[in-house]
């Protein structure tokens, strides 16, 4: 499920403060809902990939850069959309831009 532009554009526009205080409560409704967060958390990985459309007659593709997020989650490999990012919004452990399908 993707996020509504909204919430994202203002998390962006957070200082480092608000964000903490964002993260203490998304870790606290985590926990409250039995997710196990710490060492046992998910591994999450940051990648930048070019996307095709798929439409036919397009002379831009592939499009982006976009960045998504991976993790593995009950055995499954998970992943999230994130959008265009900043550069100061560029998550550490990131890896190489690649075309997709």
């Amino acid at each position: 499920m993707a996020l509504d532009p909204d919430v994202v554009e203002a998390v962006r526009e957070m200082d480092e403060h608000e964000l903490r205080r964002l993260l203490m409560l998304a870790r606290a409704r985590l926990e409250s809902r039995g997710v196990a967060l710490g060492p046992t958390a998910p591994r999450v990985r940051y990648r930048e990939q070019l996307i095709r459309c798929g439409k036919p007659n397009c002379t831009r593709c592939p499009h982006g850069p976009y960045w998504y997020a991976y993790w593995t989650e009950d055995g499954r490999r998970r992943s999230a959309y994130l959008g265009r990012l900043d550069a100061d919004e560029v998550p550490s452990g990131t890896s190489a831009t690649s075309a997709g399908g």
